[in-house]
């Protein structure tokens, strides 16, 4: 706002040519509603004028109700639409698509892709997939540890940091691999990232070529079909069976895929373990065709908590696995911190990507997180989220089998944080999304098994996430989709 008095008359006050030009820029919205306005004494001295003069144009503008004033939090604008002035509009054009460059075809088949991707908008916890336990999440240990972080922190820690993380931090997770997974790597293998799908995204953009040929289980994660096909690869989707991904079903001859994707320890969303022997079969045919593995190991620790099956990665002997883990699907969602063992060729690709991109995650959320696995608290938070999704699959099971005339739960013991139901009706691509919108329409989440297959779905079906919901309102819930089922 540009105080001056050129465009008024020598003859009007000062506090009047003020009241003006602040009544101007509100009614013309260019300071928005419940905007703070500068204190009476802030703006005299900017102004170079007296305080009184500012008190008296305020005063002008709470009588016209153009500002108000509370005691101890200042003058804030309170026009809105419905005052009697009319807004002054902005001049817009429009001109032709021609005077503007074309967006990349990558551009381009990212936006078309993006529906692929579950977005969903709402906070409904009920009975939203991919969400552990959150209600457990030890808050105060993290904001001890946190405040511990901003009390000893010195200014030279506030610059860049590492775009492949803190050493301390890559080094602790190396240390928790190798104890619970028994992955020995190189913790200058690692990299920190912000979730899965920007690994996927790193990955990506690191290996694939227009046309270039991947392999995925089908179904999939959305998120990691559209990542792909947004890369413009040739997509190659193989179904799975009771022991993993079924590569007998690959052409030998003319396949020459870059990267085969999998979920072993869990498959998404079905929860099928691949077996050993499909691991080993699935390592000697990427040795043979050149192949980069995804170990997409998305919620290792829930899955593999009664029985140890060994990755994948700790049984290549040739450096061609990327193994994927993530803290959002164990700790919260909004903590946004994950990690990849990448082979050695493919560090220094990773690491420049990331300087041109996301740069670095936040040090402060790394030290947090570095501590956090020192001091066993990620163990012993592991073990109730574990202890809390066994009760809360349990009690899912039970009070949905009492409700639901029309789907059947696939059932798993408890190995991840979700669980699929699949229609009792062989067709039923109109009652998923019938169901899908009632439930929706009831505050409730779920995500459609169908949305999951990157060809012709095999079957239909609701994906349900169970742990992140008490007891208490997992009922509830259950009760409300009693007249939907």
């Amino acid at each position: 706002m540009a105080y001056t008095t050129q465009q008024n008359s020598d003859t009007d006050a000062k506090y009047i040519v003020l009241y003006r030009a602040i009544k101007n820029t509100i009614t013309s919205h260019e300071l928005p509603a419940n905007w703070l306005l500068p204190s009476t004494r802030v703006l005299s001295k900017a102004l170079n004028i007296s305080r009184t003069t500012v008190n008296k144009s305020y005063e002008l503008l709470q009588l016209e109700k153009l500002i108000s004033s509370k005691i101890g939090s200042g003058f804030r604008v309170s026009y809105n639409l419905s005052s009697e002035f009319t807004p002054r509009k902005r001049k817009h054009t429009s001109p032709s698509k021609k005077n503007y460059p074309n967006i990349s075809e990558k551009g381009i088949a990212f936006t078309e892709n993006i529906t692929l991707v579950n977005k969903i908008s709402s906070t409904n916890l009920a009975f939203r997939p991919g969400v552990p336990p959150i209600d457990v999440f030890p808050v105060n240990r993290w904001k001890n540890l946190l405040n511990n972080y901003w009390r000893h922190i010195k200014s030279s820690n506030l610059s860049y940091s590492s775009a492949t993380g803190l050493e301390e931090l890559k080094k602790s997770i190396a240390d928790y691999l190798n104890i619970s997974r028994n992955i020995r790597c190189d913790f200058e293998q690692i990299v920190v990232v912000s979730g899965s799908l920007q690994s996927l995204y790193l990955i990506a953009t690191t290996l694939i070529d227009k046309g270039d040929e991947v392999i995925l289980e089908n179904p999939i994660f959305p998120n990691v079909h559209s990542v792909f096909k947004s890369s413009q690869a040739k997509l190659i989707p193989l179904s799975i069976d009771d022991e993993g991904i079924k590569l007998s079903q690959l052409d030998r001859q003319k396949s020459k895929p870059k990267i085969i994707h999998v979920t072993p320890s869990n498959h998404y969303p079905l929860g099928v373990k691949m077996s050993v022997n499909r691991r080993q079969e699935l390592l000697n045919w990427a040795s043979e065709h050149n192949t980069i593995i995804i170990e997409n190991d998305y919620e290792h620790e829930i899955a593999n908590h009664d029985q140890a099956i060994p990755s994948i990665y700790s049984l290549d002997q040739e450096d061609r696995t990327i193994y994927m883990g993530t803290f959002n699907r164990l700790l919260h969602p909004s903590i946004r911190l994950g990690y990849m063992i990448v082979p050695r060729y493919l560090i220094k690709t990773v690491q420049a990507l990331q300087e041109h991109s996301h740069r670095f995650v936040s040090p402060s959320i790394q030290v947090v997180m570095n501590q956090f696995i020192e001091k066993n608290y990620l163990y012993q938070h592991i073990k109730t989220c574990i202890d809390m999704a066994n009760e809360r699959y349990e009690l899912f099971c039970r009070e949905f089998e009492k409700i639901s005339k029309k789907m059947t739960i696939e059932k798993k013991h408890c190995s991840s944080f979700h669980l699929v139901a699949t229609f009792n009706e062989p067709d039923s691509i109109q009652l998923e999304k019938t169901v899908l919108a009632e439930l929706e329409s009831k505050n409730i989440t779920a995500h459609a098994l169908s949305k999951c297959y990157i060809d012709a779905p095999k079957t239909y079906g609701l994906i349900f996430g169970y742990a992140a919901v008490r007891p208490s309102v997992l009922k509830k819930k259950i009760q409300t989709m009693k007249g939907i089922l």
